[in-house]
């Protein structure tokens, strides 16, 4: 279920893709201004080469602003414009070798390294298992990985998921469902490590 400022955030989204359909400048700069740095984020999940991937970027809001006229009023702004970026950048590798080993969307490798910010973390004990948590993501299968990227960082529904991936809908489900199995398994098995690790430094 969604959350009343998701909520709102959809709305306000919906509002300014109409007025960018319409022809309206300033919600195509609203637009740009709000998600090119993560669409920046996502493309470098398939590439190294960021000025690459800033021009494939740019060259989806292009193709937008020239073609708003048959655009879909009813979708979702940002599922679309990372779909876009998604396959621009499966195209681009058709084009130069700078990218990975991928020629179509459902190739494509997922280098995403989930992080975090320690600073930010004080408590010694949660940033230990945060760190380990990401580690086990950073295992798991490209699509897996990232399935949770855009379920989790980008707070997308399953749908959404789906369409951006070119696949249905029970196939994400079943991504998700697999990938989150597969973490709380490696999980469990990492806290017993720790808790034993805790006893045994305690009688050291």
């Amino acid at each position: 279920m969604k959350s009343t400022t998701e909520h709102i955030k959809e709305i306000d989204d919906a509002i300014v893709w109409k007025q960018l359909i319409n022809g309206n400048e300033k919600a195509f700069s609203t637009l740009f201004d709000k998600y090119f740095n993560q669409l920046v984020l996502y493309g470098n999940s398939f590439s190294s080469n960021e000025e690459k991937v800033k021009d494939c970027i740019q060259d989806v809001f292009v193709d937008v602003w020239l073609y708003r006229n048959s655009l879909n009023e009813n979708i979702a702004p940002k599922t679309y414009l990372l779909s876009c970026v998604r396959k621009r950048i499966a195209r681009q590798h058709g084009r130069d070798r700078i990218f990975t080993k991928a020629t179509s969307t459902k190739t494509l490798e997922f280098l995403f390294d989930f992080s975090v910010e320690h600073k930010l973390i004080i408590d010694e004990d949660s940033k230990n298992k945060v760190i380990q948590l990401n580690k086990l993501i950073n295992l798991l299968p490209s699509k897996q990985k990232e399935v949770l990227y855009l379920r989790y960082h980008q707070e997308l529904s399953i749908d959404q998921i789906a369409e951006i991936l070119n696949i249905n809908y029970q196939s994400t489900s079943n991504l998700l469902h697999r990938s989150l199995l597969k973490l709380r398994k490696d999980w469990s098995s990492i806290i017993y490590t720790l808790l034993i690790f805790s006893k045994i430094s305690s009688l050291l």
